[in-house]
Order: C-alpha cells, then sequence, then structure tokens
C-alpha cells in the first residue's frame, strides 16, 4: 500500500508526525507499506525549517509543491494544479489528508476525481461557524472522504447526522496528543525563560491570531488591556505574529508585564504552556494541548470545532467580549478553575491505530 501524506502548514506536519512512527514501526513489522510525504508549500514559517523537523523527527518531504502565497483562491488553485502533476506522474493508493487547511480540502479533491481513496485524519469536527475558511474546508472534505479518522465521539455524531455510516468512521484518538506526549520529556526552555526569570506557575501565555481578534485595532486594544488589567502584574508571554506585531507598533501598545517575542519552536512554545498560570488564546489546537497538561485555557472566540476540551478539559469559551476576560482571571485566581480530565483515546496511540485500521481495510 503506497500512501501520499499531505501537509501544508505547521500544525498538519505535528498531527502527521505519529502516522510517520506508526508506519515505520509497520514496516519493521514487515508490512508492504510504503509513503511518500508531500509539503504543498501552503505556509512559510522561519519555524516550519530544518529545526522543526528535526525537533518532531520528521523526515524532509519527498516532494514540495511549493504553492505559497496569494490569496486562497489562488493557493487552492496552486496545490490541486501541482498535485494533480503528481500524480499523473506517479499515482498511490491513499491520499490521506489531516485537520483543515487549504491544503487538506485541496489535495482532497484532487484524488478523489483522478479516483484515489481519501482518509481524513480529524474528521467531523464542526464548529458550525460557515465565516471560518476552516470550516468550508472540513465540509467539504468530509462530503467526499472515503474513510473517516475521528477525534471524539461528538465528530462521529456529527458524520452520522451528515449520513456517513458507521462501518467507514474509525474513532482512533487525537495525533496532536501523540506528538505531544512523546516529545513532553523534550521541551526546551526559551530563551525568555532566563531572561525574563519566569517562574512556574507565575506568568501566563497568550496567543491571539484570528481576523476578529487582531485585524480592528480598537478590538485589539481593548482586549489586551483587560487582560493586562486583570493579570494582576504576572508577566504575559506573547509570541507574536508579525503581521500582529505591526498592529500593536501602530497602537503604541507598551506595557511592561506584556513581553511580545517572536513565533516559538514547538518544543518552545509547549515548555511554556507546560509550566504556565493558564493560556489565552483564540487557537483551536493549543485547547487541546492545555487539555492534555491540565493547564487551564480561556479560549477568545464565541464556537469552538474542539468542545471536547470544554466539557472533558481545562477549556473555556469566553467569546469575544473583551468585557469577559476580567471575570475569567478573577477565577483563575480564586483557584476556581475546573480541573478537567483527558478525553478517551488521548493515549499517545492514535497514529498506530490508524494505520491498523488502513491495514486491515486492504486498500492498496
Amino acid at each position: 500500500m503506497k500512501i501520499d501524506l499531505i501537509a501544508g502548514a505547521r500544525p498538519n506536519f505535528i498531527k502527521i508526525a505519529s502516522i510517520i512512527n506508526a508506519i515505520k514501526m509497520a514496516q519493521t513489522n514487515h508490512q508492504n507499506i510504503q509513503f511518500r510525504l508531500i509539503h504543498t508549500g501552503q505556509h512559510f514559517d522561519r519555524n516550519m525549517s530544518d529545526s522543526f523537523f528535526e525537533q518532531l523527527n520528521l523526515p524532509e518531504p519527498d516532494v514540495n509543491l511549493g504553492a505559497g502565497g496569494g490569496t486562497q483562491a489562488e493557493q487552492t488553485a496552486k496545490i490541486m494544479m501541482g498535485y494533480e502533476k503528481l500524480l499523473s506522474q506517479e499515482s498511490t493508493d491513499l491520499c490521506l489528508v489531516v485537520g483543515d487547511v487549504t491544503s487538506t480540502m485541496a489535495c482532497a479533491i484532487v484524488a478523489k476525481k483522478m479516483q484515489i481513496k481519501v482518509a481524513h485524519v480529524e474528521a467531523g469536527i464542526r464548529s458550525h461557524d460557515l465565516s471560518m475558511p476552516e470550516e468550508i474546508n472540513r465540509l467539504l472534505t468530509d462530503s467526499i472522504t472515503d474513510y473517516f479518522f475521528t477525534t471524539s465521539e461528538i465528530a462521529n455524531e456529527n458524520l452520522r447526522k451528515s449520513g456517513v455510516p458507521d462501518d467507514r468512521i474509525f474513532f482512533v484518538g487525537n495525533t496532536m496528543i501523540d506528538t505531544l506526549l512523546v516529545n513532553q520529556s523534550r521541551f526546551i526552555k526559551p530563551e525568555i525563560w532566563d531572561k525574563k526569570k519566569l517562574e512556574p506557575g507565575k506568568y501566563l501565555v497568550m496567543t491571539l491570531h484570528r481576523p476578529a481578534n487582531v485585524d480592528e485595532e480598537s478590538k485589539l486594544k481593548e482586549l489586551i488591556h483587560e487582560i493586562v488589567n486583570h493579570s494582576r502584574h504576572l508577566p504575559l508571554i506573547f509570541p507574536v505574529h508579525p503581521r500582529t506585531k505591526q498592529i500593536l507598533n501602530r497602537l503604541e501598545v507598551n506595557v511592561e508585564t506584556l513581553i511580545q517575542i517572536d513565533p516559538l519552536s514547538y518544543l518552545e512554545f509547549n515548555y511554556l504552556v507546560k509550566h504556565a498560570k493558564a493560556v489565552i488564546t483564540d487557537s483551536g489546537g493549543i485547547t487541546e494541548e492545555t487539555t492534555m497538561m491540565g493547564i487551564p485555557c480561556m479560549t477568545l472566540r464565541n464556537n469552538t470545532e474542539r468542545p471536547e476540551t470544554i466539557s472533558l478539559g481545562t477549556n473555556e469559551l469566553l467569546g469575544v467580549n473583551p468585557k469577559s476576560i476580567g471575570p475569567a482571571l478573577e477565577k483563575l485566581f480564586k483557584g476556581d478553575w475546573k480541573k478537567g480530565g483527558i478525553p478517551p483515546l488521548w493515549d499517545g496511540k492514535t497514529g498506530e491505530r490508524i494505520i491498523n485500521v488502513l491495514i486491515q481495510l486492504e486498500i492498496a
């Protein structure tokens, strides 16, 4: 069996790392399974360099489609054209896509049109918010997927409601958690730790990147103001996207406790998360990592595609009203934040389960 593993953005590689490890394990057990790692080039990130692949023990991509830049439509077209050309030259038995980025949708469409089976890892997750490009990618990808690998029973139910039969749904757990667990002992203390004399449980980590939070300057200023004013003078470590940094510079946000730093590598960022008092974010993936590490998490969004991090984990959905931040931080400092638990099958063996299913299906 030959599998194309599709990745286009940093979270994709984090999710796919355990699948690659599981394939290598199957190969040592004399299973006839090969993979081709395809980087679509959707995102260029200086931390998606040799050091990133080295940190996660990832092989260099076999192919880079170089489809970065441009509008979403232009990027989609570049990825589809590049992947179609690749498949025309050398086909595969299965196209495995992960997550919900443009590359996920684009490669799934190309593969399906060329009569190649599609497997979707993280299938069935829904925010029910069509203003999010990722939600459109999820819906389109799942509408043509053959094999659905899910992270939760909620995702299973979403797929059933859309007409997917149970024999095509495989509840396997979360590959992001596989990667987190295998690397926990390898987390790297970032330079900012000693520079600012940080101590475990005595600082907050913040990440903001969604347009609803960062593109409207007055909204971003109010968010920062509310967080700073209610954080009891704890350091706020804020790895800032370059675009957000430009906005902050225009706003002249200069607060001593707000420590802006460049984006960190995977192992450095999770070192900070693991030792933080809490995390304030508008990301989805980080809410899974905080749940696994038992760190309180506040999500500045009106919805989430990962509701298990709220119902079972340490995450709370605050919405986008900056005035909701004060009461949440007060709850945290009072010691009233929920302890949370670990969702089912978040045990570090998801990649193995995915590959075992594919072997049993005998796709080749």
